[in-house]
């Protein structure tokens, strides 16, 4: 099955560069190219893409603005947006999760890395590394004020569940939650399954932001 995805960024030698690498990989077709926010969400629409590399810091409408549009308006079978940063701290990463978007990927990614982190997108996971999740953590934490109250679906978790969620915050694999765990990694994707499904989330991003907006994640503790 072909991957189809849209590039987004102001910078025209950017985009041609990921489409040369992206199309290295037989089953992954670049259908559409934009130079901001603007041009991306009407894109969107008409492609329909599978995976968006999203940047964040365009004219007009920036990426952030273009991600929150783009999934609000996406219906049944929204897009995995994955955002483009020149750095790990970047402080629009948090925001970015917030609104939708699957994960992040550094802009001078090797490119194996590059594919690896569309089709990694594209099957419905986050990509987000341990180091950067605990950043996230770092960074709510100095943001009381947008803590909120833990939704009532999280009642619905079982005691298990809830240990998967907090391993999922913390930013392990399914393999990596087999491991501590003692399950097996069948048995772990379940798991997650079933958390997403409990709590309608879209992907694992959301499952993080969720996890550490209700307090699941304390900065310090979780931390390695």
């Amino acid at each position: 099955m072909t991957i189809r995805v849209l590039v987004v960024d102001d910078q025209a030698l950017v985009r041609g560069g990921f489409r040369v690498l992206l199309e290295t990989d037989a089953e992954i077709e670049v259908v559409g190219e934009a130079e901001n926010g603007l041009q991306a969400i009407k894109l969107a629409e008409e492609l329909s893409p599978d995976v968006i590399l999203m940047d964040i810091r365009m004219p007009e409408v920036d990426g952030l603005e273009a991600t929150r549009r783009i999934l609000a308006d996406a219906g049944e079978h929204p897009p995995r947006i994955l955002v483009l940063t020149t750095f790990d701290a970047d402080e629009y990463v948090y925001e970015a999760l917030r609104v939708g978007a699957s994960g992040f990927l550094l802009k001078d990614t090797d490119p194996d890395q590059l594919v690896d982190a569309v089709r990694v997108v594209a099957s419905g996971e986050a990509l987000l590394s341990p180091s950067i999740t605990r950043k996230l953590i770092r960074e709510f934490a100095s943001r009381p004020e947008v803590r909120r109250a833990q939704p009532e679906e999280l009642s619905a978790l079982t005691q298990r569940e809830l240990e998967i969620l907090t391993l999922v915050a913390q930013g392990l694999s399914n393999d990596q939650i087999a491991t501590t765990l003692f399950i097996s990694p069948a048995t772990s994707k379940t798991h997650v399954s079933r958390v997403m499904m409990k709590l309608h989330a879209r992907d694992r991003a959301q499952l993080v932001v969720m996890a550490y907006e209700c307090g699941l994640v304390i900065p310090g503790v979780t931390e390695q």
